[in-house]
C-alpha cells in the first residue's frame, strides 16, 4: 500500500488578481507561501513519509513543493519536473482579467471556455486536451512508482490535477466540471499494489 498526495499550488499573484494564468510563470503570494507551508505541516502531522515528488515546470508549483517539503522536514526527495503536469493552457485568455473577459465575450461564452470539458478557449486547451497530456504521463511515470510501494506527492495545478482526479474517482465529464480543487490542501489517496486508489482523504 502506498500513498499519493495531490497538492494544488498555493495562491498565485494572478489568482489574487482574478486573471487567467495558464502557462504564464507567476509567483506565489504571501498567502500562497503560507498555504504551501501549512500543507507540509499537515503532511508531517499525519506521519506521512514521502519518497518521490513530481511537479510541473511552472514556478508556482515548484515553489509550493519547496515550501511544503521544507515544513514537512522532507527536503531530500528525488523530484521530477515535466510540462505534462502544467496548468491548462488558456491561449488568448492568458493574462486577462476574468471579469473583463466576461464583459468582452459574454458570461455564457466564458463559462463554456472555463467549465466545458472539450471546448477550448481561442488558441488554448480544453480540460480534455489537458487530460490528454497529463494522464499518459501519470500512468507512464507516476503509477510505476506507486506500484513499488513508494509514497508520492504531485505539486501541480487545478486543471492538471482535475484530470487525474477524474480518472481516480471515476467521474463523468459532467461531474468533473463541478469539482474545484482548493489551493494548498493535500488530497491523500491510499493506493493498492496495482496502482488503484482504495480511499481518499483531505488533510
Amino acid at each position: 500500500m502506498s500513498k499519493l498526495i495531490l497538492l494544488r499550488h498555493g495562491q498565485s499573484q494572478w489568482n489574487l488578481e482574478n486573471r487567467f494564468t495558464g502557462w504564464i510563470d507567476i509567483n506565489l503570494t504571501e498567502q500562497g507561501i503560507a498555504e504551501a507551508t501549512s500543507a507540509g505541516e499537515k503532511i508531517k502531522a499525519a506521519g506521512i513519509h514521502l519518497d518521490v515528488a513530481f511537479t510541473s515546470v511552472l514556478t508556482r508549483a515548484i515553489d509550493t513543493l519547496t515550501h511544503c517539503l521544507a515544513s514537512a522536514e522532507q527536503t531530500d526527495l528525488p523530484t521530477h519536473k515535466d510540462q505534462a503536469l502544467n496548468e491548462r493552457h488558456y491561449g488568448d485568455l492568458q493574462g486577462l482579467d476574468k471579469a473583463e473577459t466576461a464583459k468582452q465575450y459574454g458570461d455564457e461564452q466564458v463559462k463554456i471556455w472555463r467549465r466545458s470539458y472539450d471546448v477550448p478557449p481561442p488558441n488554448g486547451e480544453s480540460l480534455k486536451d489537458t487530460a490528454a497530456r497529463t494522464l499518459p504521463y501519470y500512468y507512464e511515470n507516476i503509477v510505476p512508482v506507486l506500484k513499488e510501494g513508494k509514497n508520492v506527492i504531485i505539486s501541480a495545478h487545478g486543471n492538471s490535477l482535475r484530470a487525474i482526479v477524474m480518472k481516480l474517482d471515476n467521474l463523468s465529464e459532467k461531474e468533473i466540471l463541478e469539482l474545484n480543487i482548493p489551493n494548498g490542501v493535500p488530497i491523500v489517496y491510499d493506493v493498492d499494489a496495482d496502482g488503484n486508489p482504495t480511499s481518499k482523504t483531505e488533510l
